[in-house]
Formats: structure tokens, sequence, C-alpha cells
């Protein structure tokens, strides 16, 4: 039983920890990042499609992305998808290809996303307390329906709370890492 409760645990909580890494790369930094224009879907002839599917996307420098659209027939269509996707970015195309240059961060906007990034850890922290939570509640009502024994259940739940905590301590670090990051100029 404690096998089946530890794999679930495990996999629900890898989840919480992918899912804060997905939106870490989403977070500016100061730097280019295509992964910031992951969200944006663009209106390809009536249909919303990812702009990672519309044009290939580089960064030629530290502080500029560049678009090179597929069809040049939408390149207005991704400079409003951009726009509309409210990042902060101000794109500018010149008739080829799509630039957009990558403000540099100001202090208080750097305070500002790690703010959102401790937000974003305690998130995951939350789904990860949940994940342990549920599985506790399966193990309580496995003794109730005398299943398992009380010294199983002080067992279980210790082995459960070793687990939350390496997970917990995996969120510190990753918030820890992209604050430094943030926070270097």
């Amino acid at each position: 039983m404690i096998d089946d409760i530890k794999v679930k645990l495990d996999e629900q909580m890898t989840k919480a920890i992918k899912s804060l890494q997905t939106q870490f790369l989403k977070v500016r930094t100061g730097r280019a990042n295509a992964n910031v224009l992951d969200g944006v879907s663009v209106d390809y002839y009536g249909s919303p499609t990812p702009l990672k599917q519309v044009g290939q996307i580089s960064t030629p420098e530290a502080r500029l992305l560049q678009i090179q659209p597929f069809d040049k027939t939408i390149i207005a269509d991704i400079e409003k998808a951009i726009i509309n996707a409210n990042l902060g970015l101000t794109p500018g195309n010149d008739g080829n290809l799509i630039r957009i240059q990558f403000p540099a961060l100001t202090e208080e906007t750097r305070k500002d996303l790690v703010k959102q990034i401790k937000k974003m850890g305690e998130d995951a922290k939350i789904a990860i307390r949940n994940s342990r939570r549920d599985q506790n509640e399966i193990v309580k009502k496995a003794e109730k329906d005398k299943e398992i024994t009380e010294d199983d259940v002080k067992k279980f739940s210790d082995e459960i709370q070793k687990v939350t905590d390496t997970f917990v301590k995996q969120v510190d670090e990753l918030v820890a890492t992209k604050e430094k990051e943030l926070m270097t100029v």
C-alpha cells in the first residue's frame, strides 16, 4: 500500500514542480527568451495557432527576439497577438521580420518579479501539500476500514511527510535560483 501511495504522491508532486518550472520560463528576466511567447496564439486564417507554428523565433542578441513568419501576410496578425498577450513587449516590424526589444529591468520591476515568483513557488507548495493531505486521508480511511494498524498509519504518515519535505525543498531551490537570476544585473 505504501508503495502505491508513494508512486501517486511522487507523480502529483512532480507535476507541481514541472508546472512551476514552466511558469518560471515565462517570467521576463531582461534577457530575450523565446519561452515568453509560448502562450501567444495568432489568428491564422480564422483559427488560433501557436506563434511557434506560424514563424521561426530566434534570439540574435541578448535582448532581442526575432520572429520570421513563414507567411509574410500575417505579420500584422502576429504583432497584434503579441500586443494583446499583455507581455509588456512592443513588437516592431520591417515588413519581413518582427523584432522585439527586451528593455533592461529596473530595480522596482525586478522586485515585483521576485514577488511573483515567490507567489508561484507558494502555489506549488500548496499543490504539494494538497497531495500530501489526499494521501494521508487514504491512509486514515484504510485504518478506519481496519486494513492497517495504528503503527502503520504513523509509519506511512512519516514516509509521506519525508517525500513532501523533499519536494518542498526542490521548490525552495527553484525559487532561490530564479530570484538570483532576476536580481543579477
